[in-house]
């Protein structure tokens, strides 16, 4: 539910709602606004017709929370969220563009691809250091020393990094190089590693699953924000369905669905989805002008020869021209790329 007090409110009485709240068992949430305090309280509501809330000084009125994700949702807070990456913004006017390989494979296959996005216009490098397969037999990654040359290649760029998260066991561990915890599709709905980067101190980018609702995927980031991290990202990856053509389906409703029902940013990555990189860049476009907040792109200095997801890789030169018609289209949505 959501306590709205009333604009002339002051200290004293913010504060006896909440440790009314707090006593009562309610998680509290606070939002300080210019007018108005906003207070969220998460807990079984049930108890609260026992309590005259609404009763208290300062207190205008109790909004029950219909969905069954409370923090994420709109009617927790009707404004959109700004999630920080250092100097980065995700959210605001500007688009972010992710680029780089799936798989960290070497450190001049890494230093080539950062350089190359880096140049482009590229703000964050992606590359896999633990790549969870459906294989056992195919490429599991570099892991550590595969963080170690993210961390080089952020150094040497100025690109923030963000790599993928797959066991709670290395959580630490990822955090302690990557500028933001990427969560898999595959591992959307592991809860248990939710947790763990729902208590880490980095942004998480949660990737859609890839049979799953809007509702299961909100549900997910509602996990992380309910362990008090609220820098969720989303990333719309593409879905299961009847077609086989392409790898996944892309599912462009869902990124202004998304923002609709929720106030966290969206972004889209359209080399999962497709699977193919000649498709790529029109549905990279078609994110953008859909509203996405930014783009995470394969990007491979020799796509023939990757370890992972060649045939949806882009080469330096087509990712060059994807940019480009990207600050096109950014222009034309009034944003900056």
């Amino acid at each position: 539910m959501i306590v709205v007090m009333n604009s002339g409110a002051n200290k004293i009485q913010i504060d006896n709602v909440l440790t009314r709240l707090e006593n009562l068992g309610f998680k509290i949430h606070l939002s300080e606004g210019v007018e108005r305090t906003i207070i969220g309280a998460i807990g079984d509501k049930s108890i609260l017709n026992e309590v005259a809330l609404e009763a208290m000084p300062g207190v205008e009125k109790v909004v029950p929370i219909l969905q069954p994700y409370k923090l994420v949702s709109r009617e927790f807070k009707s404004r959109d969220s700004v999630v920080k990456v250092d100097n980065l913004e995700f959210g605001g006017k500007k688009i972010h563009i992710m680029a780089g390989p799936c798989a960290v494979e070497s450190r001049e296959q890494l230093m080539e691809s950062a350089e190359a996005v880096a140049r482009a216009g590229a703000t964050i490098l992606r590359g896999g250091a633990f790549k969870p397969r459906t294989s056992p037999y195919a490429f599991q990654g570099l892991e550590e020393e595969g963080l170690q040359m993210l961390a080089e290649a952020r150094e040497k760029t100025g690109l923030k990094i963000v790599t993928e998260v797959v066991d709670p066991r290395n959580v630490e561990l990822v955090a302690k190089y990557a500028d933001i915890l990427q969560i898999g599709a595959r591992n959307m709905q592991n809860f248990f590693l939710l947790k763990e980067v729902s208590i880490a101190n980095k942004p998480v980018l949660l990737k859609r699953g890839p049979s799953a609702t809007i509702e299961e995927w909100l549900m997910a980031a509602e996990y992380v924000m309910s362990g008090g991290n609220y820098n969720v990202i989303l990333c719309e990856r593409g879905v299961r369905t009847f077609e086989t053509y392409l790898r996944n389906t892309l599912d462009l409703s869902a990124v202004p669905v998304a923002k609709h029902l929720s106030h966290l940013p969206v972004i889209v990555d359209p080399s999962h989805a497709v699977g193919k990189w000649q498709f790529v860049k029109p549905m990279a476009l078609a994110a953008v002008a859909a509203g996405a907040d930014g783009l995470i792109i394969e990007v491979h200095p020799n796509p023939a020869q990757a370890l992972c997801d060649g045939p949806q890789s882009l080469t330096p030169e087509h990712f060059e021209e994807l940019m480009n018609d990207i600050r096109k289209m950014a222009e034309t949505m009034e944003r900056e790329l």
